[in-house]
This record gives C-alpha cells, sequence and structure tokens, in this order.
C-alpha cells in the first residue's frame, strides 16, 4: 500500500481526534452504563449522540506536540539548532496557560503562536492530573530530574504520535524525542517507554510502510528490551496474543489488558483494536470497528480511542477517516491548521 505523506500527516492527526472526540462521550462511563444509554451494542456512531461531542485534552496536547516540532523545524530550516525537549515544555506551557489561566509563577512565558489563538484548545476538557501538576511545577522534568516521580499516567503516550511522523530522522531519535517529552510531566519509566513504544509505531507505519502485524511485533522487540518496565512489554504480547485469538467481550478485554489510565494499558487496548479489525474490507471499515472496540469498555475510553485512531489514520491516511465523522469532528481547522504547518515544514515547495 502506498499513501501520500500528507495524507498519513492529516489522516493520523484528524483519525486521533474522531476516536478521541468519540471516547470523550463515555470516558466516565461503565460499559453497563455505555449499553444503557446506547444499546447493547454500545457506542458506534456520531447519530447516537444528541450533539456530536468535544475533543478532550488528548487532541489539544498531540497539537501542542505538532507545534513544539513545527517551531524545532522552523529553526532547524533557517539554519539555526534548537532545543527541541524545551521547545516541548514551552508549548505544554502555554497550554497549560490556556488551561489555567496563566503560567506557572516560576515558569517563562513564551510568546503566543498561531495554536494559542484557537478557542477549542483553551476549553477545559477534564485535563490530566499529572499534566497539570507537572507543569504547574514551573521546572522542567526530565529523567535525571523527574516531576510526578510515579506517574505513568496515559497522559505521556496520548500526546506522542507527532513524533513519530517526523521525516528525515533516525528511528532513535524519535525514540529519545518521545522519551524526553514524557518526562516533562510523568516521572515512571512506563511512561516514557510506552510513549516511545507508540511514537515508534507511528514512525514505522508512516516512514516504513510497515504493516500493523510487522510494526507491532518490531515495538514489542524494542520493548523488551526495556527491562525496568517488563510491564509494558508484558501488555504489548498481551495485546497481539489476545487480537490473534479474536475479539472478546469488553469486561475480558480489560481484564487482559487494563482499563488503559495508565501508559501502557491504554497502548495495549488501543493496538488489541486495531490488530483484531485488520481483516476489514476498506479502511473506513477497519476504523468504525477498531474505534467501536477503543472505546466500548470500562476504562479510558478517550485516549484508547484516540490512540487507536492515530494508528490508522497513519496507516491508512485519510481513506480511513468516514466522511459523515469529518463532518461532526470539532474543530477540524485548529487539527488541520497544524497539519499544514507540519507538512509546510517538511515537504518541499511544489
Amino acid at each position: 500500500m502506498t499513501t501520500d505523506f500528507a495524507s498519513r500527516v492529516r489522516g493520523c492527526l484528524l483519525g486521533g481526534a474522531l476516536g478521541d472526540q468519540l471516547g470523550y462521550a463515555v470516558e466516565f462511563s461503565s460499559w453497563n452504563q455505555i449499553q444503557e444509554r446506547f444499546g447493547p451494542d454500545g457506542l458506534r456512531d456520531f447519530p447516537q449522540l444528541d450533539s456530536p461531542g468535544h475533543i478532550s485534552d488528548d487532541t489539544q496536547l498531540t497539537l501542542y506536540t505538532v507545534d513544539a516540532l513545527v517551531e524545532a523545524l522552523e529553526w532547524a530550516n533557517d539554519g539555526t539548532a534548537a532545543d527541541e525537549t524545551a521547545l516541548l515544555w514551552l508549548a505544554y506551557l502555554r497550554w497549560y496557560s490556556g488551561q489555567e489561566g496563566g503560567f506557572p509563577d516560576s515558569a517563562p512565558q513564551p510568546a503566543p503562536r498561531w495554536i494559542d489563538a484557537q478557542p477549542v484548545l483553551k476549553q477545559r476538557r477534564t485535563p490530566g492530573k499529572a499534566c497539570l501538576s507537572g507543569l504547574a511545577t514551573g521546572e522542567m522534568g526530565t529523567l535525571a530530574r523527574p516531576v510526578n516521580p510515579q506517574s505513568k499516567g496515559c497522559g505521556s503516550v496520548m500526546r506522542s504520535a507527532p513524533f513519530g511522523l517526523l521525516p528525515f530522522v533516525t528511528p532513535e531519535t524519535v525514540y529519545t524525542f518521545a522519551v524526553n517529552g514524557s518526562a516533562l510531566t510523568h516521572g515512571h519509566p512506563a511512561a516514557h517507554y510506552s510513549a516511545a513504544a507508540f511514537a515508534s509505531l507511528i514512525r514505522l507505519l508512516v516512514h516504513e510502510n510497515a504493516d500493523l502485524a510487522g510494526a507491532a511485533s518490531a515495538v514489542l522487540s524494542r520493548a523488551e528490551q526495556e527491562t525496568s518496565v517488563p510491564e509494558l512489554a508484558a501488555r504489548l504480547r498481551a495485546a497481539i496474543g489476545v487480537a490473534e485469538q479474536g475479539v472478546i467481550a469488553p469486561a475480558e478485554l480489560t481484564a487482559a489488558l487494563g482499563e488503559g489510565w495508565v501508559a501502557e494499558e491504554a497502548l495495549a487496548v488501543a493496538l488489541y483494536a486495531v490488530l483484531v479489525t485488520a481483516r476489514s474490507t476498506t479502511p473506513e471499515e477497519h476504523f468504525r470497528s477498531a474505534l467501536a472496540i477503543a472505546i466500548n469498555h470500562d476504562g479510558d475510553s478517550d485516549s484508547t480511542g484516540s490512540i487507536a485512531g492515530n494508528i490508522l489514520g497513519a496507516f491508512y491516511g485519510e481513506a480511513a477517516l468516514p466522511p459523515s465523522w469529518v463532518d461532526a469532528a470539532e474543530a477540524p481547522e485548529a487539527v488541520l491548521g497544524m497539519a499544514a504547518r507540519f507538512l509546510a515544514q517538511t515537504q518541499a515547495p511544489a
């Protein structure tokens, strides 16, 4: 399958936003509550909702990750080196300011950029506690000086797809960017290496034209090398193994892979959802089927939906996105606007 790079970028970002938006409608609902509200098959399409709903902090922070990479690329294209992790921190601080109404007292106050004028990104959509508290310190978290040392919440992984979209960089560079980006707010190694695994998966799909099973296997092999976090490899191995057995009930899913509130579980649930539905006949059918599995369970439905949407959007490009879902998207101009800015820095002028 040959898919245009620009379509993969737009598909990844908008696919993640759609999965986030549909999943956010049931994020704090149990599977029983979802069935009571939407019927025995759960939530599967936007018309089931009273209104199309909203994106959450997952999409907000993903777009701020894109913006930091765009700024780094702007510097690089002008011939000047920049500290990518510092730019990520400054971008996340600008997101924090939009959420909290100001910067932390001891933090720098970076100048606003295009993204900061998008009203939807200032809306408070149940932001993750670790993301807020890590930034509220006003200190730049690093591997050597971690903030939230015990936190491995999924806020580290759900924002990390854009690292894998970067062209012309090595696999290790993508891995390192994701690890360091995670450490800005989350201190537990499982958060760092889950983010790196996710970014690496996206890179394999976009830049090596890997198939889903091959990319999943490669990511598992790398995770097995991270002996300090055996839980990551265990969850990825379980996701691949369960997917090979076929679709299981939502209660069995969370029992096998977790509810997705922590990083390695969120990645595992999303990975299972895209693998178990891989025999779908069209990209759109695959997207719909995978997202239905990714969001209908007891756990963190917006994050698992967002990650699954990122993966399939990166794999298929925009062909995966149901047109009626795109029509229902909240603020697509913000998502596609950031995609356009990223592409402007990564592609030669036509």
